[in-house]
């Protein structure tokens, strides 16, 4: 199962601390994970397997939604930063519309990401 995950800045810290929660699940031989670039680079010196894509900012958001909709990418992890202005965010909208129309699991937050975490966990 290919899963995307990807974080804006502010959130980069956040997303290692929760693969590191959950890296019994993350590190199972069936989990494939792809990132945006600079998140993949963080998250592979953090010890996780990650096949890294370009930055967010130069096409990498883009590039994550094409694996979703070629329909490799089965679910995306990204978590943003509301509160910052991001200038790659139409990329951004264009991913998050891409899961929506394909029907693909997005988490946007920790708790949500949780859940999709447990609900897979379980239903294997």
């Amino acid at each position: 199962m290919e899963i995307a995950i990807i974080a804006h800045d502010g959130k980069k810290d956040e997303m290692v601390k929760f693969l590191k929660e959950y890296e019994d699940f993350f590190h199972q031989d069936h989990i494939q994970l792809i990132a945006t670039g600079t998140t993949g680079n963080k998250v592979k010196s953090a010890g996780f397997k990650v096949q890294p894509y370009l930055s967010g900012p130069i096409g990498g958001d883009a590039q994550i939604a094409g694996r979703v909709a070629e329909e490799k990418c089965k679910m995306v992890i990204f978590f943003r930063d509301p509160l910052e202005k991001h200038p790659h965010e139409p990329d951004v909208l264009m991913l998050l519309r891409i899961c929506d129309v394909h029907n693909v699991p997005l988490a946007s937050n920790p708790a949500s990401a949780k859940l999709l975490i447990k609900g897979i966990s379980q239903a294997d």
